[in-house]
C-alpha cells in the first residue's frame, strides 16, 4: 500500500470528534484525490504531514520541542519521507528522531487534525496535519535533536502559554486514550 493509499484509507476510515475536525477530514480527503502529491512536501498548496504527542508512561505529562521557526513549544512531528509506508509509520519516525526516545509506543489513532500555514512555499502553504500519541518507556529520557532550541517534558495540564490549543488537545487526547487503556488492562 502506498503512502498515499494509506492516508486515504486512515482518514476515510476516522470518526471525528468534532464538527471542525470533520469537516477538515473531508478537505483532507477532497486534498488527496486533487493531488497525487499530496504526500510530498513538493506538493506546494499544502501536504500532509504527521505529528505525534510524546507522553510520559503514565500520561501525566508531554514532550515538546521549541520549535526554531514557530518559536512555540510543540510536539515533534514533520514531513513524510519516500520510504514511509503510512502515516502512523510517519507518526512514530518523527517523534522518535526528534525526541532521541527508543521504544515509542503509539497509540490508536489518529487522536486530531490540524490545519496551519506554514512556508514551504513562499509566501506560504498548508501543513494538513494527522495527529497521534505515542508512550515513552517508564524512565526514558529525551535527547534534543538539531530540530530543536530545547525540548522538555511539561505536565499535560500546564502546557506553557508559548504553546497553542491544538497541542494542548492532542496532549489531553493522548492521556485520555492512554488511561483508558490502562483502566481496561488493569
Amino acid at each position: 500500500m502506498t503512502l498515499h493509499r494509506d492516508a486515504v484509507a486512515v482518514l476515510g476510515g476516522w470518526s471525528a470528534p468534532t464538527a471542525a475536525e470533520e469537516e477538515l477530514r473531508r478537505e483532507f480527503l477532497e486534498h488527496l484525490r486533487r493531488h497525487p502529491d499530496a504526500m510530498t512536501r513538493a506538493c506546494a498548496p499544502g501536504h500532509l504531514t504527521a505529528t505525534t504527542a510524546v507522553l510520559s508512561h503514565d500520561g501525566a505529562s508531554v514532550l515538546l520541542t521549541l520549535h526554531p521557526k514557530a518559536g512555540m513549544w510543540l510536539p515533534m512531528g514533520g514531513h513524510c519521507e519516500s520510504y514511509d509506508g503510512s502515516l502512523a509509520g510517519v507518526a512514530l519516525r518523527e517523534a522518535t528522531e526528534e525526541s532521541g526516545i527508543e521504544g515509542l509506543r503509539l497509540l490508536p489513532g489518529p487522536l486530531a487534525l490540524d490545519r496551519h500555514k506554514v512556508w514551504c512555499h513562499p509566501p506560504h502553504s498548508w501543513h494538513l496535519d494527522v495527529e497521534y500519541a505515542a508512550v515513552a518507556p517508564e524512565g526514558a529520557e529525551a535527547v534534543m535533536s538539531d530540530e530543536s532550541l530545547d525540548l522538555r517534558w511539561f505536565p499535560v495540564d500546564e502546557i506553557p502559554e508559548l504553546s497553542d490549543e491544538a497541542t494542548r488537545l492532542l496532549a489531553r487526547r493522548g492521556r485520555q486514550v492512554l488511561t483508558a487503556g490502562s483502566h481496561s488492562l488493569g
